[in-house]
């Protein structure tokens, strides 16, 4: 672990997330003072699959990736986690264990909500509970999408789906950005092969929709195309 302390109220994780917004600046602060933060090298496990919580983590920064181990020990990542997503959440409010493991793709920030002081802000605030609802319920529609992703679309189209995904999270206003995946996980990301990932990234710098350059830079040439690959996105 490579950093922790208390968030800075003007810099803090919890103006980021869709459940704390509509709160005053004073609950604000009554709640950053149950909050703490913690800081990940790259590869660095949050939490494993089995482990109990009795917290709510935040990604302020940076990257992180959920992800399970088959019986053979193959691993299969399930999500990713940008800035502003939460997770923890289910294990927090059924008091039950991970069903998976967090590990940092790259250097990551996260902030930490102690469990009695979240349940207790909850009951406190009816408009709070109501975003966390919605918030949840957004995310069984994002999971139900996903796994219709993975086993009604042809590899081409999840793999431009996820090319899309991570070229509007990138910040640079670029048309290049880095995948911050090694192809080994993109290609789980996405529940291929590596050897079938770097078909498919082949084909689409032949239809001149990407070029793939240096150390995991791809640059996007052609957005409309690259959404009609992705089936409409």
């Amino acid at each position: 672990m490579c950093c922790s302390g208390t968030i800075n109220h003007y810099q803090s994780c919890l103006r980021l997330v869709p459940i704390f917004q509509g709160m005053t600046d004073d609950e604000i602060q009554k709640l950053q003072k149950v909050t703490i933060s913690r800081c990940y090298k790259k590869g660095e496990l949050i939490f494993q699959e089995g482990e109990s919580s009795d917290t709510l983590f935040i990604v302020h920064q940076g990257l992180i990736k959920l992800s399970k181990l088959n019986e053979e020990g193959k691993e299969q990542i399930i999500r990713l986690l940008f800035p502003g997503d939460f997770f923890g959440q289910f294990a927090l409010l059924q008091n039950s264990n991970h069903y998976a493991n967090a590990e940092a793709v790259e250097k990551t920030t996260v902030c930490l909500i102690d469990k009695i002081a979240f349940i207790k802000k909850l009951g406190k605030n009816p408009m709070m509970a109501l975003h966390f609802i919605n918030e949840l319920n957004n995310r069984l529609s994002r999971a139900d999408e996903w796994i219709s992703l993975l086993s009604l679309m042809e590899v081409e189209k999840r793999l431009a789906r996820v090319i899309l995904l991570f070229f509007e999270k990138d910040n640079s206003n670029s048309n290049e950005f880095t995948l911050p995946l090694t192809r080994k996980d993109l290609a789980s990301l996405i529940g291929t092969t590596p050897e079938t990932l770097s078909r498919k990234l082949l084909s689409f710098a032949k239809k001149k929709v990407i070029t793939v350059k240096r150390h995991r830079v791809i640059q996007v040439l052609n957005v409309d195309q690259l959404k009609q690959l992705a089936g409409g996105y």
